[in-house]
Order: structure tokens, then sequence, then C-alpha cells
């Protein structure tokens, strides 16, 4: 058993910033696994699809960022998951626009929705995709800069970074390995 945590903000008035490549990305793998999402008492929306004879869980909380741990430890808590088994993928300001990066642990950097997840898991032991949302430019603030959307320059590049994390996670799940993930996609 496997969860892929998209992170975002749920709300239309979002869809399409920089903070919701992560729901971005799980939305691409709900679309080709033919996955149905249905919101449940967790705060999340939740789908399933089999591969391998693996159930896969994909998962969009819809608690805002700053508390994406809410919605995300009682569901692995639900249904008897441990961290090892969790995959998050989440926007990085840290990485440049369209580049992706996998890690197997760390801290927050920062980010407001692993902060939660961390907080309430009690575990930094988890794998990511991190996704290159670049730093704001000129005088922008950062809330500003990850609540807008990507310019029509960074599109491209951020549809190529969504199809790169994509594979990634495919390839995860087929290796069930992230090492190898990491070796292949980093």
């Amino acid at each position: 058993m496997k969860m892929i945590v998209g992170l975002g903000n749920p709300g239309s008035k979002y869809e399409k910033t920089k903070h919701n490549v992560g729901f971005m990305t799980v939305d691409r793998l709900a679309d080709k696994y033919q996955v149905t999402f249905k919101e449940n008492s967790f705060k999340a929306e939740v789908g399933n699809f089999f591969l391998n004879g693996e159930k896969i869980y994909l998962v969009k909380p819809q608690t805002f960022m700053n508390e994406s741990g809410k919605a995300v430890v009682p569901l692995m808590n639900y249904f008897g998951m441990y961290p090892e088994e969790l995959l998050v993928i989440y926007d990085d300001l840290d990485l440049e626009v369209g580049k992706i990066r996998l890690r197997q642990k760390g801290g927050a950097g920062g980010h407001n929705g692993i902060k939660s997840i961390i907080s309430h898991l009690n575990d930094n032991v988890f794998d990511r995709i991190k996704i290159g949302i670049g730093r704001p430019k000129g005088q922008m603030s950062v809330v500003n800069h990850v609540l807008s959307p990507f310019d029509t320059d960074d599109l491209p590049l951020i549809e190529g970074a969504i199809d790169q994390a994509v594979a990634a996670s495919e390839f995860y799940l087929e290796q069930n390995n992230f090492i190898d993930t990491m070796n292949k996609f980093n």
C-alpha cells in the first residue's frame, strides 16, 4: 500500500497557482489511472487504484496548505500506513522553475505544508518530490508569489516538471524503491 499526497490549497481561487503544483501532479496521475476523487471525513479528497496488485491512494488535503498534516496523518492512521509508504509532492521556492528534486527525509525547508506533516507525523523520514517554482521577482512577497499563477513563459517548464514528477511517481510505484527513483530522476 502507498499514499501519494499532492499539496495545495482547496478551492477554484487557488487552482492554477504555484502553491498547487502538488494537486496538479496528483490530478494528472488520477487522469492517467482513471481515478475519481471523493471527499471524506478526514478533510481530504481521496481516490485509489491498484498497480501490480498494490493499492495506491491519491490524496489532496482540503485543509489549507499550512494544516496539511491534519488531513494526511489521520488518513495514514486510518489506513494503517507507515511513513515509508508516504510520498508527498509539493512546490519548492529554492528550485528554479521546472526542476524537480527527490528526497527521502529532511526538514521542511520553510514549506508550511511539509512543516505541518512533520509535526503531525512526528517524523521527517518520508519520500518527497519537490517541484521548483523559483523565488519571487522584484519586490513581490513570498505569499503573493506562491499564490499567483505561473507566468506564460514558465508554463511549458511547469508542464514538463509535472510530467517528470508523474514519471518519477510511476517509476517508484513500479520499482518499489525510492533510492533507485532518486538516482534516475535527480
